[in-house]
């Protein structure tokens, strides 16, 4: 029975609770139970097991009352990427600094799920404050891939051996995948949403920058990062991106125009449509597996009436420099906060205030996040201020531009069509043998990009490798164009027939 009411997508579960072919709380417990089984892959790193219940049981309630139900996500079972903050539920950022801190509001994103009447499963794992790409670097452990690892309940193979989740949202995709819960907001600040999605096999999606409040989101890049959304199929990150988007006059980031709500149809015309493929993207480090899905896909869109073309985004071999000056940059002003005298860790130094700042952020930060300040710092100084930061600054518009040029050239484009990772997910031991500016720097290029323009970008899985791991597409569209780059990524998953995740599939017992 668990696994017949997991595999079903949002719209079903809301359909089949109004139906009372089963309750809010028989679905929570089945997550539970789910979340219980999945532990060796660590997503998690808070489950709100009585706080889930409690709201899994007013969704009941609502749904005695006919059309009392508050949305499709009513008693809907949903995760959160915890450097969300989350109301009387520890928000750590995977850091020791934070390990114990309690905040006493929700992020706005998490605010709207909860009034929608979703289900709060738990807080999953991610690179300590979101700086990086594997979901290693964490307080709390790493995060294994479902996909090419062991079962979860086995005691077969190191974990050397496992599969990397992506990330820095590694803990929600796997939360996901593995069907503990319906949907998952992570954090997209260079990839951080899209690349564990394409790593696990399932849908993530970044907004347009402005769309969704970051009010309550712990930044990392103030400029660039964009609550996102992971889910199994196009049309679940629909009904959650219909429900987080929208003006949040606490984030001043925010537009104040109004969009309707995103609508999937049963068919998508494809005539008329422009899809553009980078060249740029076509780069060294590209598996071959990879570059035929792409090539595959552009031909399923052009037989299907699409008018498929190349173009050029030149500055895109910057962007990852760019962005490695940009990011350290604003993590050291976004760290400073730490110091270990209003909230969080605090190191039992009484020399002097400054030693006690030194002994706190030593101790409760870790080698990638100190890595990065001290960087930053660097980059910030009088002496460094024009060669590195407004260096980068510049070219970050020119990586704007490019893309505004695509979309304004002769004869327009309306959508591109890219890969997301250069390769399946890496084993952790390959991951690790590259430090963490390596590692993003090859796992981020061809996601990144986007963030600098703040275009919306959403990865679909499309097929597996020889070696059974789920490979993924990006589409990428100009800023506020979700409707109609969700209608292609829904058309897209319809003709490709992704194959089922390997924990709800038929042919597994658990």
């Amino acid at each position: 029975m668990d696994k017949t009411m997991l595999k079903l997508t949002i719209q079903k579960v809301s359909q089949a609770l109004q139906e009372e072919m089963f309750s809010a709380t028989d679905l929570c417990k089945a997550c539970l139970r789910r979340a219980k089984l999945i532990e060796p892959l660590n997503p998690f790193v808070t489950v709100t097991e009585a706080k889930a219940l409690e709201q899994a049981k007013d969704a009941d309630l609502r749904y005695k009352e006919a059309g009392s139900s508050k949305s499709s996500l009513d008693g809907v079972t949903v995760a959160v990427k915890d450097n969300f903050c989350t109301a009387g539920v520890a928000t750590t950022c995977g850091s020791r600094m934070l390990q114990d801190y309690v905040p006493p509001y929700n992020a706005t994103v998490v605010e709207r799920l909860e009034d929608a009447g979703a289900v709060l499963l738990g807080k999953t794992n991610l690179d300590e404050f979101a700086m990086g790409s594997g979901t290693v670097d964490s307080v709390h452990g790493p995060t294994y891939n479902v996909w090419g690892s062991p079962p979860p309940h086995s005691q077969g193979g190191g974990v050397s051996s496992h599969r990397i989740a992506g990330g820095s949202s590694g803990g929600s995709a796997v939360a996901v995948a593995t069907g503990a819960c319906f949907a998952a907001l992570g954090s997209d600040t260079g990839g951080s949403t899209r690349n564990p999605a394409a790593y696990c096999g399932v849908v993530g999606l970044k907004p347009t920058y402005g769309r969704v409040s970051r009010h309550g989101l712990i930044p990392l890049v103030n400029s660039m990062d964009v609550p996102g959304i992971l889910a199994r199929t196009v049309e679940d990150a629909v009904q959650v991106f219909n429900v987080i988007s929208g003006h949040d006059p606490k984030d001043s980031t925010t537009v104040t125009d109004s969009f309707p709500p995103v609508m999937l149809g049963e068919s998508v015309n494809l005539f008329g449509l422009t899809v553009g493929i980078p060249q740029e993207y076509h780069c060294p480090g590209l598996s071959p597996e990879v570059l035929q899905a792409w090539s595959d896909t552009a031909d399923l869109l052009e037989e299907a009436g699409a008018t498929v073309r190349q173009v050029s985004l030149p500055h895109t071999p910057l962007s990852i420099v760019c962005y490695s000056v940009l990011n350290q940059c604003e993590v050291a002003s976004n760290m400073a906060r730490y110091d270990g005298l209003q909230y969080g860790y605090r190191a039992d130094s009484h020399a002097s205030t400054e030693q006690l700042y030194a002994d706190t952020r030593s101790q409760a930060l870790g080698l990638v996040v100190r890595s990065r300040i001290l960087t930053g710092n660097y980059f910030l100084l009088n002496r460094n201020y024009v060669k590195y930061f407004e260096q980068a600054m510049r070219v970050r518009r020119l990586i704007s531009q490019d893309f505004k040029a695509v979309w304004e050239s002769e004869g327009g484009v309306d959508l591109l069509l890219t890969p997301t990772t250069l390769t399946t997910a890496p084993t952790v031991e390959q991951f690790t043998s590259l430090d963490n500016r390596e590692q993003c720097a090859t796992q981020d290029y061809c996601t990144q990009p986007t963030n600098m323009a703040g275009c919306p970008a959403v990865s679909i899985p499309v097929r597996l490798s020889q070696d059974h791991l789920p490979i993924s597409l990006q589409l990428i569209a100009p800023n506020f164009c979700e409707q109609l780059m969700l209608s292609v990524a829904h058309w897209i998953q319809t003709a490709v027939d992704f194959p089922q995740l390997p924990l709800l599939s038929d042919n597994n017992s658990s």
